[in-house]
């Protein structure tokens, strides 16, 4: 994971995988990324693109999502057709930017093993979560499709490749904040350790680094930190005073961060770089860790996907985090916002 770039959290809006590609391969010089387009409906949102990186698990739809099926039906295909789709349009993409076989980095991202088993039913309509065995089984599954899938990537692209694991419900699974299918019905909290294990079964199953996401509020540092990944992304604006400790000891752990600071729909008033700067520069000041930090080992993104906002905001959500992440490696030194 480079310090000091720009890249984009995972959903873009729209339906176009060939227009999302060469936009995203054409903005994020440093790490791209292969787009959701969740507006293509069933089988293309988080949910759905995750379940279709399983292997030897298929999914159907149901009213309120998605349930686990004994075989493979129209939903499974849907949702691993539209990601082939994907590849096949970020393949194309970098072949015409002139990059096939050039070693550079890409990333793919999948939803984890907590928010996948948080929100797929079993046959009973209980969330997966609900079952130790079916997470354990969920997580294997997902471990070893993933490792495929980057295996794919890798290949076709000629690149090297950094994997995301979005949990943006990981926050509530340790809560026990998910309702069940009634009030009697409810879904325990997972202790911290059981969630460590589930994410390490998926992380160290790959070949690449992995970096974990989440947009939760506030997301859980302290036990992402205690995880194997090699950086967390998050929302910059969820960090508290009490969060700054776990921020601090993640970097203290040598993890690399990915700071989402650029809002994911337009503010009401205009909005620049340097103002999107400040916080993260004030971050790695208030914990006393050098500015060099910035370019180093911290990377700059929207603080979530962009699929609810305009094409045009879009793309410039994605210019105001290569201007920060170009202020952060170039000149984190001279950076003052007095």
């Amino acid at each position: 994971m480079p310090g000091g770039c720009a890249t984009g959290v995972g959903s873009w809006p729209g339906g176009d995988p060939r227009e999302a590609a060469a936009t995203i391969v054409g903005e994020l010089a440093d790490l791209p990324h292969l787009v959701e387009l969740p507006e293509r409906g069933v089988g293309a949102d988080l949910i759905g693109r995750g379940a279709a990186l399983l292997v030897d698990l298929h999914i159907d739809s149901t009213p309120r999502g998605y349930r686990f099926a004994s075989r493979p039906g129209a939903v499974s295909r849907r949702a691993r057709d539209l990601l082939r789709t994907d590849v096949d349009a970020l393949d194309e993409a970098w072949q015409n930017a002139g990059l096939s076989g050039s070693d550079r980095l890409v990333k793919v991202q999948a939803a984890g093993p907590l928010t996948l088993a948080a929100h797929v039913e079993l046959s009973s309509g209980h969330r997966a979560l609900t079952d130790a065995g079916a997470v354990r089984d969920l997580s294997a599954s997902l471990a070893e499709g993933l490792d495929q899938h980057v295996a794919e990537v890798r290949r076709r692209l000629g690149a090297r490749v950094v994997l995301q694991l979005d949990e943006p419900s990981l926050t509530a699974v340790l809560d026990g904040a998910l309702p069940g299918v009634s009030t009697l019905n409810t879904v325990r909290a997972l202790p911290e350790a059981e969630a460590v294990d589930l994410l390490d079964t998926v992380i160290n199953g790959q070949s690449v680094p992995v970096l974990v996401h989440s947009c939760a509020q506030p997301p859980a540092l302290g036990l992402l930190r205690r995880t194997a990944a090699v950086a967390l992304g998050f929302d910059l604006s969820t960090i508290g005073a009490r969060q700054l400790d776990e921020v601090g000891e993640a970097l203290d752990a040598g993890k690399r961060l990915v700071l989402g600071v650029v809002p994911p729909a337009p503010p009401s008033a205009p909005i620049t770089w340097r103002e999107l700067a400040q916080p993260g520069v004030r971050l790695v000041d208030q914990l006393g860790f050098g500015r060099e930090t910035l370019a180093q080992r911290v990377a700059v993104s929207a603080t979530c996907g962009v699929a609810g906002a305009s094409s045009t905001w879009a793309r410039r959500a994605l210019q105001l985090a290569t201007d920060v992440a170009r202020a952060y490696a170039e000149e984190p030194e001279a950076l003052s916002f007095d």
